[in-house]
Protein backbone atom coordinates (compact mmCIF):
# COMPACT_ATOMS: atom_id res chain seq x y z
CA UNK A 1 0.00 0.00 0.00
CA UNK A 2 1.05 3.71 -0.74
CA UNK A 3 1.55 6.11 1.72
CA UNK A 4 -0.06 9.47 1.50
CA UNK A 5 2.74 12.10 -0.02
CA UNK A 6 2.53 14.16 3.28
CA UNK A 7 3.86 10.69 4.98
CA UNK A 8 6.55 10.38 2.61
CA UNK A 9 7.48 13.98 3.36
CA UNK A 10 7.21 13.83 6.92
CA UNK A 11 9.30 10.27 7.34
CA UNK A 12 11.69 12.68 4.65
CA UNK A 13 11.84 15.39 7.23
CA UNK A 14 13.00 13.17 9.65
CA UNK A 15 15.24 11.11 7.63
CA UNK A 16 17.13 14.53 6.43
CA UNK A 17 16.97 15.74 10.27
CA UNK A 18 17.77 12.37 11.44
CA UNK A 19 21.33 12.58 8.57
CA UNK A 20 21.91 16.36 9.63
CA UNK A 21 21.93 15.53 13.71
CA UNK A 22 24.34 12.44 12.89
CA UNK A 23 26.51 14.87 11.03
CA UNK A 24 26.45 17.54 13.45
CA UNK A 25 27.28 15.06 16.60
CA UNK A 26 29.81 13.65 13.97
CA UNK A 27 31.13 16.60 13.76
CA UNK A 28 31.37 17.51 17.26
CA UNK A 29 32.73 14.64 18.37
CA UNK A 30 35.27 15.07 15.17
CA UNK A 31 36.04 18.54 16.91
CA UNK A 32 36.19 16.70 20.62
CA UNK A 33 39.18 14.42 18.99
CA UNK A 34 40.56 17.38 17.02
CA UNK A 35 40.55 19.30 20.27
CA UNK A 36 41.75 16.24 22.44
CA UNK A 37 44.65 15.92 19.89
CA UNK A 38 45.38 19.50 19.78
CA UNK A 39 46.02 19.43 23.95
CA UNK A 40 47.70 15.82 23.30
CA UNK A 41 50.30 17.86 20.94
CA UNK A 42 50.74 20.67 22.87
CA UNK A 43 51.74 18.03 25.77
CA UNK A 44 53.97 16.40 23.69
CA UNK A 45 55.75 19.67 22.62
CA UNK A 46 55.92 20.83 26.24
CA UNK A 47 57.34 17.33 27.06
CA UNK A 48 59.82 17.67 24.22
CA UNK A 49 60.35 21.16 25.42
CA UNK A 50 61.41 19.96 29.06
CA UNK A 51 63.43 16.60 28.05
CA UNK A 52 65.58 19.12 25.88
CA UNK A 53 65.60 21.60 28.98
CA UNK A 54 67.00 18.68 30.93
CA UNK A 55 69.53 17.48 28.23
CA UNK A 56 70.96 21.30 28.24
CA UNK A 57 71.05 21.39 31.96
CA UNK A 58 72.97 17.97 32.25
CA UNK A 59 75.27 19.25 29.16
CA UNK A 60 76.21 22.41 31.54
CA UNK A 61 77.06 20.04 34.43
CA UNK A 62 79.15 18.11 32.68
CA UNK A 63 81.12 20.65 31.16
CA UNK A 64 81.05 21.83 35.06
CA UNK A 65 82.70 18.83 35.80
CA UNK A 66 85.44 19.07 32.83
CA UNK A 67 85.96 22.38 34.18
CA UNK A 68 86.45 20.98 37.71
CA UNK A 69 88.52 18.13 36.36
CA UNK A 70 90.83 20.40 34.52
CA UNK A 71 91.43 22.77 37.35
CA UNK A 72 92.45 19.76 39.52
CA UNK A 73 94.54 18.50 37.18
CA UNK A 74 96.82 21.90 37.13
CA UNK A 75 96.50 21.97 40.93
CA UNK A 76 98.17 18.18 40.72
CA UNK A 77 100.29 19.18 38.43
CA UNK A 78 101.53 22.99 40.49
CA UNK A 79 101.98 20.82 43.38
CA UNK A 80 104.19 17.59 41.55
CA UNK A 81 106.34 20.78 39.98
CA UNK A 82 106.30 22.72 43.76
CA UNK A 83 107.70 19.02 45.04
CA UNK A 84 110.19 18.69 42.11
CA UNK A 85 111.66 22.27 42.73
CA UNK A 86 111.94 21.63 46.71
CA UNK A 87 113.50 18.19 45.94
CA UNK A 88 116.00 20.44 43.15
CA UNK A 89 116.55 23.12 46.09
CA UNK A 90 117.38 20.02 48.55
CA UNK A 91 119.85 18.67 46.30
CA UNK A 92 121.21 21.78 45.46
CA UNK A 93 122.03 22.72 49.20
CA UNK A 94 123.35 18.75 49.94
CA UNK A 95 126.05 19.02 46.94
CA UNK A 96 127.10 22.88 48.05
CA UNK A 97 127.40 21.09 51.86
CA UNK A 98 129.37 18.60 50.40
CA UNK A 99 131.34 20.87 48.38
CA UNK A 100 131.87 23.29 51.30
CA UNK A 101 133.28 20.30 53.51
CA UNK A 102 135.97 18.99 50.85
CA UNK A 103 139.33 20.87 51.48
CA UNK A 104 139.74 24.26 49.41
CA UNK A 105 142.06 23.58 45.97
CA UNK A 106 141.86 19.80 46.13
CA UNK A 107 141.39 18.52 42.35
CA UNK A 108 138.16 16.66 41.53
CA UNK A 109 139.82 13.44 40.77
CA UNK A 110 141.92 13.45 44.18
CA UNK A 111 138.73 14.54 46.28
CA UNK A 112 137.26 11.42 44.85
CA UNK A 113 140.49 9.68 46.24
CA UNK A 114 140.37 11.19 50.09
CA UNK A 115 136.40 10.17 50.38
CA UNK A 116 137.65 6.90 49.43
CA UNK A 117 140.33 7.53 51.97
CA UNK A 118 137.93 8.74 54.74
CA UNK A 119 135.36 5.77 53.65
CA UNK A 120 138.16 3.04 54.44
CA UNK A 121 139.84 4.62 57.65
CA UNK A 122 136.68 5.01 58.63
CA UNK A 123 135.81 1.06 57.80
CA UNK A 124 139.29 0.05 59.71
CA UNK A 125 137.87 1.66 63.09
Amino acid sequence: MHRPPSLDACSGDQERQGKEGAEKEGQRREDRDSGRERERERRERRREREREREREREREREREREIEREREKREREREREKRERERERERERERRERERRKPAGVEAGERGEIERGRESSSKQK
